[in-house]
């Protein structure tokens, strides 16, 4: 009986591999059959090529250029026998000058032991092909292509890496941003999400255009497939999916006025820092600078710079750690910061104007006048206006043109007397802060490009949460019986640092003390006076286009966030009032010449003192199409320092040549920002948009 059982289950078991065998050779032969194939088939991703970035004429400001790159495979390269894959090493490292150790390093994937630090380590699919060296000569990567034996596992391709043609030399990096390989992270959620145009090899933006836009700009990769053998040899071909280039940016950016005013900037601080400082008894400082022009009917941008700057091109191919260090130092000024959108600076007497609407908007009127003395006086401490000049009984208009800081003391400490003095009530009304609200500071403009600051109105309620914030701090400091200013600050913030002084709001009434502001808030808030109190959300791209069809994937529209709480009747008095700036006002010697009745500018300038610093410069202007504002901390006098350059972006902005007025030579071309899109041909050249004709609106402005 034994021996039938033995029978049976051997015979159970032969009839059971026959079935197996059966169902998988004849059965699922066909999906065996293609398995087996694509063993034998090379999957090679095709990079797409990022779209263009082009300036609202279809100037190109990020384009794309060819870089062969040698790449290795880890699988086959692991595959091999030590002594074949050390061979390959050697043979390939004489080839790229590259030491083995380095190139070994450069295979492992970041976090490995051994690996080098980001972004040589490879952040990718550990699936992917690795690059090991970008910008090769095509010659050297000819003859890795020619000879695979010599090389398996290793494989030359060509990409499209991005470009910068800088035309007029633009510089625009905080504008246009800089790409970097994606992470690991990265490329698990795009897999999760089912997003097929993010791969191991993509790149991806990192700040301004480039992050905001990325999903335009990335395209969608292809596949390349290549049959192969045992030893990663080609041995044919399996067809290929193209990729597709991703779309074209369209800014509305003129590249010609960005230059004039990165130029303008980088000359005024050069200057700057020649020049004498009579306070201080040394040089200006000026470490940091920035200019904004913007479209004041929509808010578009037309140019904005920062100082100091980087060379956006040091991230292709991977920036080095000496380049990364140099671009977040303090000592090099850290120059990925852009000061239009993310420096913090007391506006100084730029903000006068938003002052009078306050003022003018809650009892005063434009017939009010009040004593322009030399000083004021508020408890023990004197207030001086700036270089103790005298003018008497002035109204807001003059006021604002030679811009009287005791006349606003005045206003700042009426204000603070009517609204409860320091009776502590942090809720109390202040229309002075909430009239600077209501022009937008102290929250972010909403401009289409990342890490926006958004400023810090210094009232009751800030100033109480500062103080609970830090009275520990400054209580612990205070316990020093030293009598200098810093521990003398500290004992009196500890006891009542909550309570709102009527110092803080004299400061507050010329842009001076706690309160901070971006120099794109400034532009926007001046751009609500010129248009008529509509606050526009700033805007950097006008619109995406596909660059096969040359049609029109997306609109980016001017978004206004509000208006101004201020009646028609006071922007126009204001209007008028700064009209009176550049004519008689504190910049006019700035302006000498320059044909004011053709080109009406409207001014403000300001000149910020912050403890322990030196003063900031600012100018404030703009017409019925632009605003101009130019910021350089610790760089002196708002017009002594700034006023040259801003008078030299006018003078682009409409063809002005000595006291005449060219619009054939200005820039954008008839005096006015371009309403229409480039022309997208079919032989791939984009060309300047249509002109649009002038109407009798427009004309009347200038």
């Amino acid at each position: 009986m034994r021996l039938v059982v033995v029978q049976v289950m051997v015979i159970a078991l032969f009839l059971t591999l026959l079935a197996r065998l059966w169902y998988i050779q004849v059965l699922s032969a066909d999906t065996y059959q293609t398995a087996a194939r694509a063993n034998a088939v090379r999957q090679i991703e095709l990079l797409a090529p990022r779209g263009l970035i082009v300036d609202a004429q279809g100037r190109t400001l990020v384009g794309n250029r060819t870089s062969w790159v040698v790449t290795v495979d880890r699988d086959v390269l692991g595959s091999l026998a030590a002594g074949t894959r050390a061979s390959v090493l050697n043979r390939l490292g004489t080839t790229l000058g590259l030491p083995v150790r380095a190139i070994e390093r450069r295979t492992l994937l970041c976090g490995e032991p051994g690996a080098a630090q980001p972004p040589t380590c490879w952040s990718g699919s550990p699936y992917s092909p690795v690059p090991i060296a970008q910008d090769v000569s095509q010659r050297l990567a000819s003859r890795i292509l020619e000879q695979p034996e010599d090389y398996p596992g290793v494989f030359a391709e060509a990409w499209e890496v991005r470009a910068y043609p800088s035309p007029y030399g633009v510089n625009a990096a905080h504008l246009l941003g800089y790409i970097s390989p994606v992470s690991s992270a990265e490329l698990a959620t795009a897999r999760r999400r089912g997003d097929g145009s993010v791969t191991s090899l993509s790149l991806a933006g990192r700040a301004g255009i480039e992050d905001t836009y990325d999903k335009w700009l990335r395209g969608r990769p292809g596949v390349h497939g290549v049959d192969v053998d045992s030893l990663g040899r080609v041995t044919g071909d399996a067809g290929t999916t193209a990729a597709r280039t991703g779309d074209t940016v369209v800014t509305t950016i003129d590249a010609r006025v960005q230059a004039v005013a990165e130029q303008q900037l980088r000359q005024t601080v050069v200057t700057a820092r020649r020049t004498y400082d009579p306070v201080t008894r040394r040089n200006y400082r000026a470490d940091s600078g920035s200019v904004v022009v913007l479209d004041a009917k929509t808010g578009q941008v037309v140019a904005m710079a920062s100082y100091p700057t980087y060379d956006p091109s040091v991230w292709v191919g991977g920036i080095s750690k000496g380049d990364l260090h140099r671009l977040d130092s303090k000592a090099a000024g850290e120059p990925l910061l852009s000061r239009a959108t993310q420096g913090q600076f007391a506006p100084g007497s730029t903000f006068k104007p938003f002052m009078t609407a306050g003022a003018l908007s809650s009892g005063y009127s434009a017939r009010t006048q009040l004593d322009c003395s030399s000083s004021f006086t508020v408890g023990n401490r004197v207030f001086h206006n700036y270089e103790s000049g005298s003018y008497g009984m002035i109204g807001f208009a003059k006021a604002l043109q030679i811009s009287c800081d005791t006349f606003f003391y005045r206003i700042g400490y009426a204000n603070w007397l009517a609204n409860g003095g320091d009776s502590g009530n942090v809720n109390g009304r202040d229309p002075l802060v909430a009239m600077a609200k209501g022009f937008g500071f102290g929250t972010p403009t909403g401009i289409d490009i990342p890490g926006e600051a958004a400023g810090r109105i210094a009232d009751r309620r800030w100033k109480d949460a500062y103080w609970k914030a830090n009275k520990d701090y400054y209580c612990k400091l205070g316990r020093n019986p030293g009598s200098d200013y810093l521990h003398v600050f500290a004992r009196e913030f500890c006891t009542d640092g909550w309570r709102y002084r009527a110092g803080d709001a004299v400061n507050f009434a010329v842009g001076q003390g706690d309160t901070t502001l971006t120099p794109l808030q400034l532009a926007v808030a001046y751009a609500a006076i010129s248009n008529g109190g509509t606050l526009w959300a700033p805007r950097v791209v006008k619109a995406i286009v596909d660059p096969r069809s040359g049609q029109v994937v997306k609109r980016v529209r001017p978004a206004a966030t509000g208006h101004v709480p201020v009646s028609r009747a006071t922007l126009r008095f204001i209007d008028e009032a700064l009209l009176g700036t550049a004519k008689v006002g504190t910049i006019a010697w700035r302006f000498g010449g320059f044909p004011l009745d053709r080109v009406r500018i409207r001014a403000k300038t300001g000149t910020a003192e912050v403890y322990g610093k030196q003063s900031t410069s600012w100018v404030a202007t703009y017409d019925k199409h632009y605003v101009v504002v130019m910021q350089v901390q610790e760089g002196g006098t708002g017009s002594g320092t700034s006023g040259p350059a801003v008078r030299k972006i006018w003078e682009t902005l409409y063809g002005v040549n000595g006291d005449r007025v060219d619009l054939t030579h200005a820039e954008p071309k008839g005096g006015h920002p371009p309403s229409g899109l480039p022309v997208f041909r079919s032989n791939g050249m984009i060309g300047a948009p249509p002109r649009d004709a002038p109407s009798g609106r427009r004309r009347t402005s200038w």
